[in-house]
């Protein structure tokens, strides 16, 4: 993303860092711990790799993630949440809540057509919301739900 020079203003740098169409899904797709990029372009999808790899470049620049390269060949990378980018859990929080207000996106039906809720969903068990971080290696289903920022 594209920094202008700011006004001095707070909410305008923090817009500039995560007012994009996709810093945020990320954020919500790492809040149980690492993801390959792979993973990440299939629970985000439908955006392209391009698209993501730039994301994935910002929020490291921002030092909001942390990649971390394990080589081997093809090569191992995954991302993983600085303490940093785990500032954003409550705004995900406020959006969670204000999407639910607003009737945006149904849980039920979230679970419906994936099999269990959204993992930062209050419903889904204890040990996959973002306060009980789940282990790196702990994978989960792709969330194809609509999110509206």
């Amino acid at each position: 993303m594209r920094r202008r020079e700011g006004d001095g203003c707070p909410i305008t740098g923090a817009l500039q860092m995560v007012g994009d169409k996709w810093t945020l899904l990320v954020v919500r797709d790492l809040v149980n711990g690492a993801r390959r990029t792979t993973e990440l372009l299939t629970a985000l999808h439908p955006i392209s790799s391009r698209t993501l790899v730039g994301r994935l470049q910002d929020m490291q620049r921002d030092a909001l993630i942390k990649r971390i390269d394990y080589g081997g060949s093809p090569p191992h990378v995954e991302y993983v949440l600085t303490e940093r980018g785990r500032l954003l859990l409550p705004l995900l929080d406020t959006l969670k809540t204000l999407g639910e207000q607003l009737d945006c996106n149904k849980c039920g039906d979230h679970k419906q057509r994936v099999g269990t809720y959204c993992d930062v969903c209050p419903r889904a068990s204890a040990t996959t919301q973002h306060t009980n971080v789940a282990p790196s290696s702990a994978r989960r289903e792709p969330d194809d739900s609509i999110v509206l920022l």
